[in-house]
């Protein structure tokens, strides 16, 4: 996609090694990357990109597991009696 955004397919070679998270995450983290790369190859890319939502970084994280939780927000089972 950033290729696309600033019409600068074909003139590029990526080679990309991603570590860890799913198929989709990784996918986003090299489209990110390789918007980057672009934008300091060439500040005039930074524009289409930026309203595409390129720049952006997804900032979602695994949230902690809490103490007396059995994980982040699922509670122990509620016994009446």
């Amino acid at each position: 996609e950033p290729f696309v955004a600033t019409e600068t397919s074909g003139l590029f070679d990526a080679a990309v090694n991603v570590h860890g998270g799913g198929k989709s995450g990784q996918a986003g983290a090299v489209r990110h990357g390789i918007a980057r790369a672009l934008e300091k190859y060439n500040p005039e890319y930074r524009p289409p990109m930026k309203f595409l939502g390129l720049m952006t970084r997804d900032s979602r994280r695994v949230e902690r597991k809490k103490f007396g939780l059995k994980k982040a927000r699922k509670a122990p089972q509620w016994v009446r009696r």
